[in-house]
């Protein structure tokens, strides 16, 4: 396998997987490969943080970044990184490409100098990354911790001392009709009902309260 930056060449490829590996997750059917079409030609998007997976040529992952702010009580900024979709095809899922992926990623954002990230996702599925629950850094929305809020610190102590109000890039604001109408271009895939939406529901609706 090779990690490297997604090209223009790759769009197409990478927004098919993105379908593959969301679809039905977390709802019946899925926007995800919309967002991946839409956040490329936003100001937040970051290039050099695009990554694709690829082995015997074939693209079997992709990650993509984008700049988020944290706010404190004095209302100072810093710019943080939020990565998704992260996107592994299913017949290479649950087999550690996406933990490559991740870590190769975190390294390069080292280099750039970002020292923490900050995503919305499923725990069980980050915190062998490092990821942590956002109370640990007081890092909150409007006073509320949600269990789907992870921050990970790049450098360590980045975000000690702090209190924090996470404000998401607007990039991840999509119009679901336009993701309807997108979608009609792939290959017709059924909606359907899975257990992992209802798990969706609950992480996505639950906080940290002590």
């Amino acid at each position: 396998m090779i990690i490297r930056n997604e090209e223009a060449k790759d769009f197409r490829a990478v927004e098919e997987l993105t379908k593959l590996a969301f679809w039905n997750v977390s709802m019946p059917g899925c926007s995800e490969h919309y967002l991946a079409h839409v956040l490329r030609s936003h100001a937040d998007f970051i290039p050099e943080m695009d990554f694709v997976a690829e082995e015997d040529g074939k693209i079997i992952g992709n990650i993509m970044y984008t700049r988020s702010r944290l706010i404190d009580a004095e209302g100072r900024e810093k710019i943080v990184l939020t990565f998704g979709p992260l996107s592994i095809h299913p017949e290479y899922q649950r087999k550690g490409y996406g933990k490559k992926l991740q870590l190769y990623s975190f390294q390069r954002a080292r280099q750039l100098g970002y020292d923490a990230i900050v995503i919305f996702g499923n725990p069980e599925n980050y915190v062998s990354t490092g990821f942590r629950s956002c109370k640990h850094y007081q890092v909150g929305i409007e006073g509320v911790y949600p269990v789907a809020l992870l921050v990970k610190e790049l450098e360590e102590g980045a975000l000690q001392g702090g209190s924090w109000n996470y404000v998401e890039s607007p990039a991840y604001e999509i119009d679901a009709a336009e993701a309807e109408a997108f979608d009609r271009d792939f290959a017709p895939m059924e909606k359907a009902y899975r257990p992992s939406q209802e798990l969706f529901y609950i992480y996505s609706r639950s906080a940290v309260v002590r």
